[in-house]
């Protein structure tokens, strides 16, 4: 029987080994800015730390402002996909609101790095990360809208009765209180599981209680 192992990394074959070096130099970037901005930190640095040349840099990027776009995908898009299965799989609001929570607090947990980043940069210096990350948070709240307009939220408001405006504004109050929430599980001590017990209990609550807003907000129309 043939058994087929990883090549080495001196057998890597090219496309893998700048998916490789790629990869190095976000996770490079990331470790540079755990106290400072993107916009502090400069390209010579981060090829330093990886053990390339600057000229190398620029097979994989065309400026650091790019790669930090590369990194709001990287978490962001990430967490997206993620959310988005959970809610293919539940139809419950409440089992909905508690996975969610839980996969935003799992990913922050495992990646605190990216989402300081994503905090940090959000009204950071550079304007291609900051476009970035708006344009996938406005995704985040587009997908949530298709989904409730599918009325797939058994237990929450009929969403697929609202116009289309008002469910981009409950869905954009969903998305910017996800944000709230990454951030005080990050403010929340990595080694504390009742810190960040709370902030998920109170993150659900809230949820809960937009919801039942959102309940009243459509009857009142």
């Amino acid at each position: 029987m043939n058994h087929r192992y990883p090549a080495p990394p001196d057998r890597l074959s090219r496309p893998e080994q700048k998916a490789r070096t790629r990869q190095a130099l976000l996770d490079a970037a990331l470790a540079l800015m755990e106290d400072r901005s993107l916009s502090s930190i400069g390209l010579r640095e981060v090829t330093r730390a990886v053990g390339i040349t600057p000229a190398a840099f620029y097979r994989h990027f065309p400026d650091v402002g790019s790669l930090g776009v590369a990194l709001v995908d990287e978490c962001l898009g990430s967490l997206r996909a993620t959310i988005r299965t959970v809610r293919d799989g539940l139809s419950s609001s409440d089992e909905v609101i508690n996975r969610s929570i839980g996969v935003l607090a799992g990913q922050v947990h495992d990646h605190r790095e990216h989402f300081r980043f994503v905090a940090r940069e959000r009204h950071g210096g550079v304007p291609a990360v900051r476009v970035a990350i708006a344009v996938q948070l406005d995704l985040f709240a587009a997908e949530l809208a298709t989904d409730f307009a599918a009325d797939k939220l058994r237990g929450g408001p009929r969403f697929d009765r609202w116009i289309a405006t008002d469910l981009r504004m409950v869905t954009s109050l969903i998305v910017n209180h996800m944000v709230w929430t990454a951030a005080a599980l990050l403010d929340a001590p990595p080694d504390s599981a009742d810190a960040e017990a709370r902030v998920i209990d109170a993150a659900g609550r809230q949820l809960r209680l937009i919801l039942l807003g959102a309940r009243h907000w459509a009857a009142e129309d």
